[in-house]
């Protein structure tokens, strides 16, 4: 199972994003957990995921989250703008399978 954590401003915009990953591992057969949060809990969600994406709209905060996740062994990333701002379930999904190695 992989543990996905979506990090924004607010966590609001990206639950939609986590709607359409889930959907896209649901079809592909991929046991995975994908939760949006706001960033301000980045360090409280930290010890259960496995990988961490941050909305464009915060990649500012990458290395404050860097120091947060790296510690615990949690890769992190920026979501593609494009590919937030389409929606592109898909897309983001193969990003976080990416960075998890699988």
């Amino acid at each position: 199972m992989v543990k996905i954590g979506l990090f924004c401003a607010a966590g609001m915009s990206t639950s939609m994003l986590v709607e359409k990953m889930k959907a896209v591992a649901s079809e592909r057969g991929v046991e995975a957990q994908i939760a949006a949060y706001p960033e301000s809990e980045m360090e409280k969600y930290a010890d259960e995921i496995d990988i961490a994406l941050l909305g464009p709209q915060v990649k500012y905060l990458l290395n404050k989250g860097k120091s947060i996740c790296e510690p615990k062994g949690v890769a992190i990333d920026v979501v593609n703008t494009v590919d937030y701002g389409m929606m592109n379930g898909a897309k983001v999904f193969d990003q976080a399978l990416k960075l998890a190695n699988k």
